[in-house]
């Protein structure tokens, strides 16, 4: 089986909490890792999402050190949702 991973940066320009979190987030951009697995079988490529990891600061003396947490994607798609609204582009 296939796993694929794919790595980008979302941002929030407000504080936000995710129910993993035992506090807010402070705003930022944070690195969103995504781990998919092939399905097979099919007569065409297609994966289905296994694992969805957001790395936020570590409460740390060392500097650049980071905390994985695993997210409901739902609910991060909805807290960047609710994050982009608050904060609309002036026409």
């Amino acid at each position: 089986m296939t796993i694929r991973t794919t790595e980008t940066k979302v941002t929030f320009t407000r504080p936000f909490s995710l129910s993993c979190f035992d506090r807010a987030q402070p705003a930022g951009t944070y690195l969103l890792v995504v781990e998919e697995e092939e399905i097979l079988g099919l007569s065409f490529a297609a994966y289905r999402k296994t694992a969805t990891t957001l790395h936020v600061p570590a409460l740390s003396v060392v500097s650049g050190s980071r905390q994985a947490y695993t997210v409901d994607a739902d609910e991060l798609e909805a807290a960047l949702a609710a994050d982009t609204n608050a904060h609309p582009d002036p026409l």
